[in-house]
């Protein structure tokens, strides 16, 4: 489960992969790797609790997770990372590697996710969507109420990309399966 997230950094936009593999079975559990701060690794834990408590509502056998341990990673693992807004990126790679289908390379996303499966704004979204329009990315998912945001930029910076706005994960995964 590869997936495309888009962050905000000091200089600016990034994209960011975020990965999810099967370390192996027989037992349960959850790692997280990638020099992720305290709120990151909450993000990367509620992720993984939405996906597990909505496995049968997301397509996958509810026994899954069960015996699997879950390893996910951010890549650039030297380069300290935090923030919510990865929580849908997160999610979206863990349903990804719970139901074997591959989440289109073409495709970005942001947004903090919570327990029940909110989308809740972020900040930073011309950055990001500068960094997707860098990276060429085509379709990018926002939060529903970052709208206001996206509609305030210049359309110079909107050409060619084509936004979904999401208030609930339902949406996200609609979107990505």
């Amino acid at each position: 489960g590869v997936v495309n997230g888009l962050a905000w950094t000091s200089l600016g936009g990034t994209t960011l992969a975020i990965e999810s593999s099967m370390v192996h079975d027989g037992s349960r559990g959850f790692r997280q790797t990638g020099q992720l701060g305290d709120v990151m690794q909450e993000s990367a834990q509620i992720a993984y609790s939405y996906v597990a408590a909505n496995l049968q509502q997301l397509g996958v056998d509810k026994q899954f997770l069960d015996s699997a341990m879950i390893h996910l990673h951010v890549p650039e693992g030297a380069t300290p990372k935090d923030g919510p807004s990865a929580g849908i990126t997160m999610a979206t790679s863990l349903v990804s590697l719970t139901t074997g289908t591959p989440v289109k390379r073409n495709i970005a996303m942001t947004g903090e996710l919570t327990l029940t499966g909110k989308v809740l704004p972020i900040g930073g979204v011309k950055e990001k969507v500068i960094a997707a329009r860098r990276a060429g990315i085509s379709e990018i998912i926002l939060p529903a109420d970052n709208s206001r945001d996206y509609d305030e930029m210049p359309d110079y910076l909107k050409e060619g990309i084509s936004v979904h706005f999401a208030s609930d994960y339902r949406d996200v995964a609609e979107l990505c399966f």
